[in-house]
């Protein structure tokens, strides 16, 4: 862009820059003016709040001059990318603090997260305690008190190197030799500086409210072979009331952790003999797993998707081929070498896509089967680094609800959609409302990391954009997160808490079918590419249902939990009609138990209560009599007495309704 050139009252010409605003209008301003003067031109309370600037798409700091035409936007807290500034200035200030409390610590990286941040750090083998957070936060507090501000330092590569090699910092070090000259900066405030691009606040003053939540092991550059570091994470506010609703929603998900739910309700647990990242289910965990797994499968079939089986393994060549090895060997367990000479051995299964291509393969097709969907629930491993490893959302042995269409490159957009539609009754169908949708695009800037002509990777990338806006979709767009063989659409959905998880995702392939050479016979008698859609409404199953655990905290709907009704009876002289109604509900189609433990009914409802089982039915001698049972309902208490019948068509009409809002909230 161009700036303008106007002349000041006392004859000297003086240059101006246009600033289009969010809005759309435009202003011109001085050539240099900051962040910062300009908020505080527009209004006081801006230039009170604002924490950054936007400039042409760039995140900046509030004190670094505008010199040319732009697009700008001031951030505030309301902003995330305001939040992130606030939140990177704030691990620089933890920085600082250990700096002063522990000489000779050594600093790896120190970045904003989604809530809050983290610094990587070596404190020489030493451990830290809660008393020591608590010093580490008191340090901080004084230190934005001091209100320094944080100055951005432009310096060559070479000062870089010889600052960190003084200081002693080997992780610096390693971080600057990577760099190009001309493109480091660093910040510094107070008695701290860093190797850092920025942006940060202006000052620490900002800085109100500070809470370190806890500690953890990271490998430096997340590779096992390297120095284990100590990572501290922590959070910020502004205000002490955002501080204190943060960490009321913290005690919520302690309650809520997958991990611990998992294990008071009998769901899943790991074993060191068996391995870290290979979940072992439980009767009631593999219950709810297979209700998961025939509500999809029903609903594909319903939708025209073929099931398959594949093996758990295949020869090397196989992904070779597909490009899942090399691209994705960092994250492979080690093939098995089955000739060292020629290299040729397997691989167990990363992904279930190159095992469908070759099903489609196994035969000449028309284009009159096309679409061809067919559908695994396959058992794939990933070599996820030990401190990685969480609960069932980070495993190394998991199932994706994996489909693979192969249809005719007409048929892209309505398959697409139909996909979209089936991610959305899921998750509609288990309580997740709220979502977002991510359009993922290869990095133009990177392409090699990516396959394929670009004229491809446009077809399909402008594809996705059609298919989402047909949906109704307000769909962001990503840079970069596309696979290494075709852009994606990511659904983010928000828990209860508030908190984001990539759950479902579909991805549009034109690559893979080029790499193994498919084809159909068209009606031209010729032979046509067919295009590949990639599609996992759960995505991982056992990540869906760690993020679903914790979204409704173990209390499962009706027709997805493992145990629907416990059968209580109030002695063992009741045992037999207890038994009686609990084989008509089984023989109507529910998940029954029948509590016949020697124990008092007080406890017996307090373990079911504590196991999350929506009904619970008590049976005495006046119940047996009368053939009725007393209801409860998990959380609500006394129901009153209903025949079995009359409780049987209650659980079907609850089902349903829940069904039905599901449908009606699909076609809505």
């Amino acid at each position: 862009m161009q700036t303008g050139v106007t002349m000041a009252g006392n004859g000297q010409q003086r240059e101006v820059i246009r600033i289009t605003f969010p809005d759309g209008s435009e202003r011109t301003f001085p050539k240099g003016i900051t962040g910062r003067e300009l908020a505080e031109q527009i209004s006081p309370r801006l230039a009170r709040e604002a924490l950054a600037i936007e400039v042409n798409g760039e995140v900046r700091d509030l004190t670094r001059p505008i010199e040319e035409d732009a697009r700008v936007r001031i951030l505030t807290w309301e902003d995330p990318e305001g939040k992130a500034v606030y939140w990177h200035s704030t691990a620089h200030l933890m920085a600082e603090a250990l700096e002063a409390l522990y000489p000779g610590v050594k600093f790896g990286i120190g970045p904003p997260i989604e809530q809050g941040f983290y610094y990587d750090v070596d404190l020489g083998g030493r451990k830290l305690s809660a008393e020591d957070l608590a010093r580490i936060e008191e340090k901080m507090r004084e230190l934005a008190r001091r209100d320094v501000p944080y100055e951005r330092i432009p310096v060559s590569k070479q000062e870089a190197l010889e600052y960190f090699k003084k200081k002693g910092d080997p992780y610096k070090v390693e971080l600057i030799e990577e760099l190009e000259d001309g493109t480091i900066t660093f910040y510094r405030q107070g008695n701290f500086t860093d190797l850092c691009r920025g942006p940060h606040l202006p000052s620490t003053g900002y800085i109100k409210h500070v809470k370190l939540l806890n500690v953890a092991g990271a490998y430096w550059r997340g590779d096992e072979r390297r120095p284990q570091l100590t990572r501290i994470y922590g959070i910020s506010f502004p205000k002490k009331k955002e501080l204190d609703e943060y960490l009321h929603r913290l005690e919520e998900a302690r309650k809520r952790d997958h991990r611990r739910l998992g294990r008071e309700l009998e769901l899943f647990t790991f074993s060191q003999k068996v391995g870290p990242g290979l979940p072992l289910w439980l009767p009631r965990g593999a219950t709810l797993r297979e209700t998961l797994i025939n509500f999809l499968r029903e609903e594909q079939i319903r939708r025209g998707y073929q099931p398959v089986v594949t093996p758990h393994i295949a020869r090397l060549e196989l992904y070779k081929t597909s490009g899942h090895y090399p691209y994705y060997k960092d994250s492979q367990f080690p093939p098995m070498i089955e000739n060292p000479e020629t290299g040729e051995g397997y691989l167990l299964k990363p992904m279930n896509c190159p095992h469908h291509i070759m099903i489609y393969a196994d035969r000449p097709r028309s284009y009159r089967e096309l679409p061809l969907r067919l559908a695994e629930f396959g058992q794939v491993y990933r070599y996820e680094q030990t401190g990685e490893l969480s609960g069932l959302t980070r495993v190394r042995g998991f199932t994706i609800d994996d489909a693979h269409i192969f249809c005719r490159p007409d048929q892209v957009k309505d398959e697409f959609k139909n996909v979209i539609d089936l991610t959305l009754y899921v998750f509609r169908s288990l309580g997740f409302d709220e979502f977002e949708a991510q359009i993922s695009l290869r990095d133009p800037n990177n392409r090699e990391k990516y396959v394929g002509d670009d004229e491809l990777w446009a077809q399909a990338e402008q594809a996705i954009r059609e298919a989402a806006a047909e949906m109704g979709l307000q769909a962001t767009e990503e840079l970069g997160e596309a696979a290494f063989y075709g852009p994606k659409l990511d659904f983010m959905v928000r828990d209860a808490l508030g908190r984001r998880w990539q759950l479902g995702t579909v991805q549009l392939d034109y690559i893979l079918p080029e790499r193994f050479d498919l084809y159909y016979i068209g009606a031209d008698n010729q032979k046509h590419r067919p295009v590949m859609i990639h599609r996992a409404p759960f995505g991982s199953l056992e990540r869906f249902i760690g993020v679903l655990i914790e979204h409704c905290a173990g209390n499962f709907p009706l027709w997805l939990a493992p145990v629907q009704v416990a059968v209580l009876p109030l002695s063992d002289e009741l045992n037999d009609y207890a038994e009686a109604v609990g084989r008509r509900l089984l023989e109507a189609g529910f998940r029954v138990e029948v509590d016949t433990r020697t124990e008092t009914i007080g406890y017996k409802i307090r373990q079911a209560e504590v196991q999350k089982i929506p009904y619970m039915l008590i049976v005495g001698r006046r119940e047996r009599e009368a053939g009725t049972v007393a209801v409860r309902k998990h959380g609500e208490g006394d129901q009153g007495p209903a025949t079995v019948e009359e409780f049987i068509e209650r659980l079907r009409a609850e089902i349903e309704a829940a069904t039905r809002r599901a449908t009606v909230s699909e076609n809505a």
